[in-house]
């Protein structure tokens, strides 16, 4: 039973099921827990950047090779491509099989437009920048600036050119490539830190929204919300499912291994929370770090699996409950819009709303006054966006790993079978986490 206690994972469900309690019984008292949630993410924000620069630059340096470090990106790339088609293609479908909005009947005169004012602006410029504005967008104005504004990519973009560089010069750079690993390590440490906190990230994060909305707000869009988990899940079970069986791996497995992480995101709903830990796991389950260095930042901008069935699911949506009648044309410049601004929506101030909104602006059939109608159920959707999210990047950085070779399948096989924690190993070795490099504690 003690374990039990120091267990994360059990620490963050007790926190979910205090919070939720509390924003039930005293939702005054709940609103003044957000900023525990706010906190323990800016904590998180606050190092992801260097930790992305730290595993990227080191994990290229060692690699050597720079054609195999383009030929990872390319089928990365090739894969996200792939997979976040059939997610776009699967949330067309099932809003056209289960109808989600008709009978609604909404006449888009009669909604309030102040309620997208926070958003309209920044949708304005997500939808008229087109592709040029969206790939200058990932070059930073200063190599410090791509740090201070948090944005993965232009971390990632500095990241590579630097340790490309670095891997050119040889010998000469050892010692500077020696120096961004052991600081790796020691962010690591901090990040150790930080994670002890996640039951009250989790807990103030859970509180705040069930005092705010109520359980009761999912019964004005049940319908949709429901259909979007469904969507998820499924999306989950057998799109990502046989993408781990050609792998080699079971994606049963694969949960079980990163049930803590999961349960954070579940609890923050926000994948952010757990990418330092989440990389960390991956190295450890027997993957090259250079290879998570560059499959997992990436796969949070190029990668959003349940984000792209949200954006097709949510237009169809709009477009029944305000009978709009959709063409097939219609349907495909959803689809083809949706491809262009799904990427790079991760570090988007709200948005899964801001880029729903840029891809109505680019198809005026579907009154984009409509989003109205799914803010209030917003965050109870993006419970299952941030969770589906983060379950495909993680698939995602196997298949490319097996596809690469870059993967230690019988290491894999023998953690995901439970014939060994490596985690817990590291745990042994140094129980508190002072001398293993980015040991995961697994207790608070």
């Amino acid at each position: 039973m003690p374990r039990l206690f120091k267990s994360l994972f059990f620490q963050v469900i007790i926190a979910l099921a205090l919070g939720i309690a509390l924003g039930m019984a005293h939702p005054d008292v709940a609103l003044q827990m957000k900023p525990l949630g706010d906190g323990f993410i800016k904590l998180i924000k606050m190092l992801v950047p260097v930790i992305v620069f730290c595993v990227v630059v080191h994990g290229i340096a060692a690699a050597g090779d720079l054609s195999k470090v383009g030929r990872v990106g390319v089928r990365a790339l090739i894969y996200f491509e792939v997979i976040t088609t059939i997610a776009l293609v699967l949330g067309i479908a099932l809003a056209y099989y289960f109808q989600p909005g008709t009978g609604m009947n909404i006449d888009p005169k009669t909604l309030d437009a102040k309620a997208l004012s926070g958003f309209s602006q920044t949708a304005a410029q997500v939808a008229g920048g087109g592709v040029s504005e969206f790939l200058m967008k990932l070059i930073p104005s200063t190599v410090v600036g791509a740090f201070t504004t948090g944005d993965i990519l232009q971390v990632l973009i500095v990241s590579i050119m630097f340790g490309c560089a670095a891997s050119l010069c040889g010998e000469r750079a050892k010692p500077v490539t020696d120096f961004i690993g052991r600081v790796s390590d020691i962010v690591f440490k901090m990040m150790n830190f930080v994670v002890r906190l996640a039951p009250l990230g989790v807990f103030g994060a859970i509180a705040f929204t069930v005092g705010k909305y109520g359980i009761g707000s999912l019964k004005q869009l049940g319908g949709l919300v429901a259909l979007f988990y469904v969507a998820v899940v499924v999306f989950v079970v057998v799109v990502l499912g046989a993408v781990m069986r050609v792998s080699g791996f079971s994606l049963f497995k694969l949960l079980r291994y990163l049930r803590e992480e999961m349960t954070i995101v579940l609890g923050t709903a926000a994948g952010d929370s757990v990418l330092p830990q989440t990389m960390r796991k991956l190295e450890l389950l027997g993957i090259k770090p250079s290879t998570v260095g560059l499959v997992i930042p990436t796969g949070y901008s190029f990668n959003l699996d349940a984000f792209s069935i949200y954006l097709t699911l949510a237009a169809v949506f709009i477009a029944q409950a305000t009978n709009t009648p959709l063409a097939t044309g219609d349907l495909l410049a959803i689809l083809g819009v949706a491809l262009l601004t799904s990427k790079g929506a991760h570090g988007v101030p709200g948005s899964a709303i801001v880029v729903l909104a840029a891809t109505l602006a680019a198809i005026p059939t579907i009154p984009a006054i409509g989003l109205v109608l799914i803010l209030s159920v917003d965050w109870f959707i993006g419970i299952a966006r941030a969770l589906g999210n983060y379950i495909g990047n993680c698939v995602a950085t196997i298949a490319v790993a097996s596809w690469e070779g870059d993967i230690d399948r019988e290491k894999a096989h023998r953690v995901l079978n439970g014939q060994v924690d490596p985690v817990s190993a590291e745990a042994a070795i140094d129980p508190v986490g002072l001398d293993t490099p980015g040991a995961q504690p697994q207790a608070i």
